[in-house]
């Protein structure tokens, strides 16, 4: 996008190559603050001031975080809590499939700690390791542009909540550091986005469905219209989860909480 291309300069912690302008690598900012009350309301406030795609902002801890349906997101130091931008162009993919082109980046990333075999993608937006929630996703519209949300349990994970979550630290790894955590998921996303909108959305989904559970899988679906169970036929090409019931009819979910049975 013309004019987006200057770094956008204040509170820099680290600066990352971020592959956009023609496919000139330039260097995008990770902003950081100690405390705030959400990076997602940040990261939007910043998009409205017109706030270059690419730019990245990291906290140390947040008082509002919140997840999907706005459940409250826990935030102690030592994870990570990061939003980053995104400029939604003329013949992009649907803009709430960056929820996957955000997960197959975090899954990439995270695979480098965990190894093979222990991280799966939930639809839409989780991803379990050893079957609890390590990390989510939460995309926010401003504008003409996409917030993307992303914690991930590095040091900490919630407990007493509705269903198992757990960290890399309580899965015996010593975790990252979160900035040098933010500074190879930016990489890592910026690869991915540019492969969403050169390649189109089947790249994406070809990779997410590799990296989610098998077709076959029990699920419960708990959407706006009521909850259904079935089993994971894969996603449709649009990114809707496809839930065959027992009557052997295929639902396409497009939104609603995901349960493993």
């Amino acid at each position: 996008m013309e004019g987006s291309c200057d770094p956008y300069p204040s509170t820099i912690l680290r600066m990352v190559p971020f592959p956009i302008c023609d496919g000139e690598d330039l260097v995008t900012p990770i902003r950081h603050v100690a405390v705030t009350g959400s990076t997602n309301d940040d990261m939007t406030a910043l998009a409205r001031e017109g706030a270059a795609e690419g730019t990245w902002l990291r906290a140390d801890r947040q008082e509002g975080g919140r997840g999907r349906q706005g459940r409250a997101w826990v935030s102690p130091p030592g994870n990570l809590y990061a939003s980053t931008l995104v400029r939604r162009l003329g013949g992009d993919p649907p803009a709430p499939s960056l929820a996957m082109v955000a997960a197959v980046a975090l899954d990439e990333l995270l695979q480098a700690w965990l190894g093979p075999g222990r991280l799966a993608i939930k639809w839409p937006n989780d991803l379990l390791a050893d079957g609890a929630k390590i990390s989510g996703i939460l995309l926010e519209g401003a504008g003409d542009a996409v917030v993307v949300g992303i914690g991930v349990n590095l040091a900490h994970h919630p407990e007493g909540i509705d269903r198992p979550a757990t960290s890399l630290a309580a899965l015996g790894l010593s975790p990252p550091e979160p900035g040098d955590f933010a500074a190879e998921l930016a990489a890592v996303f910026a690869a991915w986005l540019a492969r969403w909108r050169t390649e189109g959305l089947g790249v994406v989904l070809a990779r997410w469905q590799a990296r989610a559970h098998p077709p076959g899988t029990a699920l419960r679906v708990r959407a706006p219209e009521g909850e259904i169970e079935g089993l994971y036929e894969g996603l449709a090409p649009d990114g809707a989860l496809r839930l065959r019931t027992t009557d052997g009819r295929i639902h396409l979910v497009h939104a609603g909480d995901v349960f493993l049975l």
